[in-house]
């Protein structure tokens, strides 16, 4: 098998290859060094040949401009690739939702450049998880997904400390989010967690979770980086005067924290812990190394909040020359603070309400420095596998107090659990050993993911073609009367389709819905296209598996009432609703009775006066669609046309009625088969319409035979990469 190539997405924060921004912000944190060290671990390996890390690109003053280029270099076979979404500003997370339809369609372009297609779509968090989602329903490749924080269980943890329902869902879009979360788990073939509390209590909240599809592979962590102070890793200086300048009595052992300034990193508690023990007031220091800052007043609202309070708590239990909390610091020094935190026989306390993983846990242990952890999520296996600290309640305060002043209070079991820590990384939590299960259970995956992709092949008859990114001309036909209608003519013009290059995709655009359409096609013989435009153009869905684009149905219901149109057409003469079956979430479909009918101009003339905005479609002057106003066979073609990166006049489409018609005019290449209907009439002359003189099936072939649609795309087959 070719060697792999793994197409990684995480979307929020500032990502980049070195001197990461950790704790700027909330949205830059472990997540972002994990996917980073992922990439350069993975492309590490013989097995794979590529790894491509995508997020967005930002132009803003405000940040780095290492964040505006296009493309960076991780390493040999790996890079970070940086794609527009949105505003060019930097955003928080939550303000990305609106523009990640957009980034789908950009990542197709680039996809269909590198010439191909990645074998495996690993996402991080739900934003890049809801863009993996539709990239791999659209090419039809698997999607592994890591959360590393959870709507469901952060929602809960808010509420229960009284947060109001209104004012979270406007802050954290936790409705989107969480729905976007149940799709992912119920569409990924794989989910990666880091504990088996993170699968059983986090993930276990959601219906769509499904235990036989999860696994969990601890986060590794770069033991080159982080190890115990000695010769040849001594204590970093600059470390030591970041912190040393808060400090009356610098040399007492060092309780260090390091976490963004976010209310879930609970360090209020901490302070107060410290603030109200005496033992540790006369025994230790306390250092907390909360991101970067030039002025708190500055820092967006909840990060204001925790720094602010902080500074309060320090006032109130008058702390000051006891407690660092330093304005800057250097990536570069994150390692030096452990280190010094080591040297002076201190501990590492992370406090969290919540913690999925607890990287910083594991930097810590590798570093020699004893732990205090919160009981909840990661640390618990963490501390089992390392035996190099103790839990503790978050909530209680006087518990974490108790906590620390019992690691200090023993020389002996200190050295031991500085020991146990490095020794626990070393056995658990390095990245080879995370990348060696990470790809034993990928390539378990592909392999099961080929079988099925050999097994539809089979049932569904399906010639073997290119996917769609990588396809360079369409042919897309109309179904009742086009297509189907003479089964001799339907012979003739499969042999000659089995017989074009793969390049040549094949699709089909109809009123029917998707049921009755893959229904009709298997009761003629027809194997299933590679695009389905059902129900007037009002869906579009993929291949044998009839992958959903959800980007279209975002698309398309801008400005769509249903109920409100359907009840403004109640009472118009000459209109029946069909039967339910043939009625659509973007769709309306009635009979019509022409006698009784008045004309369409007056009916769209009705729905302008109610503020209802439509697209009507009017065929054999028989039948009636209502659809969005974006919706319809022919502006379906325009979309995938920007979607695939295909020009127009690489698309040839065949029909026979008046809802064929938008798809035939314009630059796509149009053929009318013989037997058509008489309001196409009108289109003759048209230079990109060729009028056939055979009917149905025999003349689509004829068309294309007119174009030399096949014939003269079979060069552009032979040179194919793929």
């Amino acid at each position: 098998m070719n060697e792999l190539y793994v197409l990684m997405i995480s979307l929020h924060g500032l990502i980049r290859g070195n001197d990461l921004d950790l704790g700027c912000d909330a949205d830059t944190g472990g997540q972002v060094l994990y996917v980073v060290e992922l990439a350069r671990a993975l492309a590490r390996q013989r097995q794979v040949g590529k790894v491509d890390l995508l997020t967005r690109r930002i132009e803003d003053s405000a940040v780095s401009a290492d964040y505006a280029s296009p493309e960076e270099m991780l390493g040999d076979n790996a890079r970070i690739i940086r794609l527009h979404c949105g505003p060019r500003r930097y955003l928080r997370k939550e303000s990305l939702w609106p523009y990640l339809d957009q980034l789908v369609d950009r990542a197709l372009l680039f996809l269909r450049e590198q010439k191909r297609l990645p074998d495996v779509i690993h996402s991080h968090y739900a934003d890049a998880g809801y863009v993996g989602m539709q990239l791999s329903q659209l090419l039809g490749i698997p999607q592994i997904h890591t959360g590393h924080s959870l709507g469901r269980s952060k929602q809960q943890r808010l509420l229960a400390q009284g947060r109001k329902p209104q004012a979270l869902e406007r802050q954290f879009s936790f409705y989107r989010r969480i729905a976007t979360e149940e799709a992912i788990l119920q569409h990924a073939s794989l989910i990666i967690t880091s504990t088996p509390q993170e699968s059983v209590e986090q993930y276990g909240l959601y219906t769509n979770y499904q235990p036989e599809r999860s696994v969990v592979i601890p986060p590794g962590t770069d033991i080159s980086r982080f190890a115990p102070p000695s010769r040849q890793m001594p204590p970093d200086p600059e470390a030591a005067r970041l912190i040393d300048r808060f400090l009356v009595q610098p040399r007492k052992p060092l309780i260090l924290a390091i976490c963004r300034p976010e209310m879930r990193k609970n360090l209020g508690a901490l302070v107060a812990a410290f603030g109200s023990s005496p033992e540790l007031h006369e025994k230790a220091n306390l250092a907390i190394i909360a991101g970067n800052r030039e002025d708190i007043r500055k820092l967006d609202a909840a990060q204001n909040e925790v720094m602010t309070n902080l500074l309060l708590d320090i006032d109130c239990y008058d702390l000051w020359g006891k407690v660092a909390l330093p304005k800057h610091h250097k990536p570069a020094n994150i390692a030096g603070f452990y280190r010094l935190a080591a040297q002076r026989r201190g501990i590492f306390v992370n406090p969290a309400l919540t913690e999925p993983f607890g990287l910083t846990l594991i930097e810590a242990a590798a570093s020699g420095l004893p732990v205090v952890a919160t009981e909840d999520g990661g640390p618990r296996d963490i501390v089992a596998n390392c035996k190099n600290g103790v839990l503790v309640n978050p909530l209680d305060a006087d518990a974490i107090a108790a906590a620390i002043e019992y690691a200090l209070a023993d020389a002996r079991r200190w050295r031991q659990w500085a020991r146990n820590g490095i020794t626990g990384v070393r056995n658990h939590y390095t990245w080879d050993a995370h990348v060696k299960k990470y790809l034993h259970v990928l390539f378990r995956l592909l392999h099961h993911e080929r079988k099925q992709i050999r097994r539809n092949m089979a049932i569904y008859q399906r010639p073997q073609r290119h996917p769609l990114p990588l396809v360079s001309h369409m042919l897309i036909s109309d179904i009742d009367n086009t297509l189907l209608g003479d089964r001799a003519a339907l012979r003739r013009f499969l042999a000659i389709l089995r017989a074009t290059p793969p390049n040549l995709g094949f699709g089909v655009a109809t009123g029917r819905t998707l049921e009755s359409t893959v229904k009709i096609l298997k009761e003629w013989g027809v194997p299933l296209p590679d695009v389905f435009i059902t129900s007037v153009g009002s869906e579009i869905n993929y291949g044998p598996e009839l992958r959903p684009d959800i980007g279209w149905q975002n698309f398309i219901k801008y400005l769509w009432r249903r109920e409100a149109v359907e009840e403004a057409l109640r009472e118009v003469p000459g209109l029946t609703l069909q039967a339910a079956e043939n009625q659509r979430e973007f769709k309306l479909s009635y009979n019509v009775d022409p006698e009784k009918l008045p004309p369409i101009s007056r009916i769209r003339a009705l729905l302008r006066t109610k503020n209802l905005s439509a697209h009507l479609i009017y065929s054999r002057q028989t039948y009636l669609d209502i659809l969005p106003l974006r919706a319809s066979k022919g502006r379906a073609i325009r979309y995938l046309a920007y979607k695939w990166g295909l020009p127009l006049h690489a698309f040839l489409v065949a029909g026979d009625s008046g809802n064929d018609q938008e798809m035939l005019i314009g630059d796509t290449l149009g053929v009318i088969v013989a037997n058509h209907s008489p309001e196409l009439a009108s289109l003759r002359g048209n230079e990109q319409i060729y009028f056939a003189r055979a009917a149905y099936a025999d003349g689509i072939a004829e068309g294309m035979a007119h174009y030399e649609f096949g014939t003269s795309i079979m060069e552009n087959a032979n040179d194919s990469p793929i």
